[in-house]
């Protein structure tokens, strides 16, 4: 008996080697924690989080975990073009055909004067997704795009292939070249933000590469009132498929601006823009998608406040159908029905787990 039951576990299981869902009495919607930041330099970078004196990357991951997990809604930033952040949740994300399938949230709003419908502070982060095939827990797999409104609305204009190298001048303008032969710096605006825009714990020499955004920044100086006119850029939204790009809730500031800020996971394609078929992610990258500088707002940087599955209970569910390959809603009388365990022992009153009755495979919750 023991036998088979490892036999008919084994070739479930390997069916779902990469559907990951922690044993937690209750899980959460919300990051569960960071796996990688690496900001690019930025008039934010050692600040939100702060750079101590001493900090190692794992320190700035740590931290940056504190600011994020939880629903705790703390900023981070990514710093200029490329700047990156990787996290996970408790749980795979499933793929709901036809839904968003989760939410990441940033801090673009709608400029105060709504001179500019559509535009505001939108600074464009772009979204990757992977699956962990391997099933170690790393975000070591291959990674997708996740294909934003860009790739309909601005052909020809997006850079598919941008790649930017950024140098260390301490605490002055940070110098960078791109592979397009351009180069700039990233200025400086002490009187607000006083600390060095390096990343500190980084080393000199920082590469960024992936898709670059179109220009989203117009300064508006001289066509609003004159007491905004010193100062007055307007960052445009993109339509959809991008963080921190739209406004969190709808103009009601109480909804949810799923559309605006929610993922689908359908989106993704590979390195070719031809998309992919992802029944799950575990991992979400987001790293900053434009490379422009916007008068006093100096460099766009996109920041991240959290993220969420906006459908938790389906995603849960389809971890379960995938595990057992069938759908099971596990009852009262289940759990109080003689079952067994996978290693063939008669169990009563059985615990969450898999259990199999009457040669079927179970989930019980």
């Amino acid at each position: 008996m023991r036998n088979v039951l490892l036999i008919i576990f084994s070739l479930l299981f390997s069916h779902a080697v990469a559907q990951r869902m922690d044993d937690v009495d209750v899980h959460s919607k919300y990051i569960q924690a960071v796996d990688e930041y690496r900001p690019a330099p930025g008039q934010y970078v050692n600040d939100i989080p702060e750079y101590e004196d001493g900090d190692t990357e794992q320190d700035m991951i740590r931290k940056c975990t504190e600011r994020l997990a939880n629903n705790e809604r703390h900023l981070v930033a990514l710093g200029a073009y490329g700047g990156y952040i990787t996290f996970h949740f408790d749980h795979s994300i499933a793929n709901i055909p036809g839904q968003r399938d989760f939410a990441i949230w940033g801090n673009a709003y709608q400029e105060e004067l709504n001179l500019f419908p559509g535009g505001g502070t939108g600074e464009a982060g772009i979204v990757m997704v992977s699956k962990d095939i391997n099933g170690n827990g790393k975000p070591d797999d291959p990674w997708y795009e996740i294909s934003g409104s860009c790739d309909v609305d601005s052909v020809g204009k997006v850079d598919y292939g941008y790649e930017i190298t950024y140098r260390k001048n301490p605490m002055g303008k940070i110098p960078w070249t791109d592979n397009r032969g351009q180069s700039g710096e990233l200025d400086r605006w002490d009187r607000y933000h006083p600390q060095e825009y390096y990343p500190e714990w980084l080393p000199d020499g920082l590469t960024f590469r992936g898709t670059r955004l179109p220009q989203n920044g117009f300064d508006f100086t001289g066509s609003v009132p004159a007491s905004y006119s010193q100062y007055f850029w307007v960052l445009f939204f993109f339509g959809w498929g991008y963080a921190d790009n739209q406004p969190n809730m709808l103009s009601d500031r109480v909804t949810p601006n799923i559309d605006g800020c929610g993922i689908d996971i359908s989106w993704a394609v590979d390195e070719s823009r031809k998309p992919v078929q992802l029944d799950f992610v575990d991992f979400v990258r987001v790293y900053t998608g434009l490379n422009q500088k916007c008068g006093w707002l100096l460099e766009t940087s996109t920041e991240i406040l959290g993220a969420e599955d906006v459908h938790l209970d389906a995603s849960l569910q389809a971890i379960r159908d995938a595990v057992t390959g069938i759908n099971l809603t596990p009852t009262l009388s289940q759990r109080d029905a003689v079952v067994y365990d996978l290693q063939g022992r008669k169990v009563q009153n059985a615990r969450r787990g898999l259990y199999v009755k009457n040669g079927k495979m179970y989930f019980i919750q």
